[in-house]
């Protein structure tokens, strides 16, 4: 009876995570479908204009700017990150990985509005006073450098965990059959996590995506398609949390709108996540 009562109890607590969940997206959609359905969906996410005021809620630029800056962090993040891993989990004594590895997980604590105080105040007049680059600091350069850094505790926690669950029997008959620690790295250990490092950089991916605070603080929130780097962008949250608090009528449904492509990105990169897991299980 006892173990019953646990299991419908720990089940109750699933579904309404679950429940929770349908909820959210219920609302969203609510809120955000009638502008989609009056303006057509490919005119909204392929419209390249963005002006609550005349009607017209193009969402292009900032896909665009939420893609560039997304991509930039991954392309940083994840070379530093899997390198942080595979130097705690193969190659760190139990020393050196006791002290650095809690210090990482800090980093995921730190809140974003701090991380972008420090990027306003370090990051962006670095970025404006090299000559060769141009610009005034603010951009996707910013908050990509930024978000790298912000998705370094995911990367390297799931990477880490990835790369432990190698079994060891890989590992000795790598070297039995006369190779370098490095070559088992590079050769058999690193293949053979690679499911869960996809899965970890996936997830860093949806963090970079989620962002919020410290993207509006470096970026430079500029309603424009990006050329390159160094041009200042408004992302998919940044449009959200900068305009929501006078948004009425059609861009308040605008901005919900917006809200479901997030939210279906974000579910796409979960599902994207969890089937690398899947993969590499199987």
């Amino acid at each position: 009876m006892r173990d019953k009562l646990i299991e419908r109890g720990l089940l109750l607590c699933a579904m309404s995570a679950v429940g929770t969940l349908a909820l959210i997206a219920l609302f969203i959609a609510r809120e955000g479908m009638p502008v989609l359905v009056n303006h057509g969906v490919l005119n909204m996410i392929a419209g390249a204009t963005w002006a609550p005021t005349k009607g017209q809620f193009g969402l292009l630029p900032m896909i665009a700017g939420s893609a560039m800056v997304t991509v930039g962090a991954v392309l940083m993040g994840v070379p530093l990150g899997l390198a942080c891993a595979v130097t705690l989990a193969e190659l760190a004594s139990k020393k050196w990985r006791r002290l650095l590895k809690p210090m990482i997980e800090l980093l995921a604590g730190i809140p974003s509005v701090v991380y972008g105080f420090i990027g306003m105040e370090l990051l962006v007049p670095f970025i404006r006073g090299q000559t060769w680059l141009g610009g005034s600091g603010y951009s996707a350069l910013a908050a990509s450098i930024l978000l790298a850094i912000m998705v370094l505790p995911t990367i390297i926690g799931i990477s880490i965990d990835a790369i432990e669950a190698v079994p060891r029997a890989y590992r000795d008959g790598s070297y039995a059959l006369g190779a370098t620690q490095w070559q088992t790295i590079i050769g058999v250990v690193l293949p053979a996590a690679r499911a869960g490092i996809v899965a970890g950089v996936i997830l860093g991916m949806g963090r970079a995506v989620g962002e919020t605070m410290a993207v509006i603080m470096v970026a430079g929130n500029s309603v424009l398609i990006p050329g390159s780097l160094l041009d200042p962008v408004r992302t998919l949250t940044a449009n959200i949390a900068l305009e929501m608090g006078y948004a009425s009528g059609e861009h308040e449904q605008a901005l919900f709108a917006t809200g479901i492509v997030l939210f279906v990105v974000t579910l796409g990169l979960n599902a994207l996540a969890g089937r690398a897991r899947r993969a590499g299980h199987t």
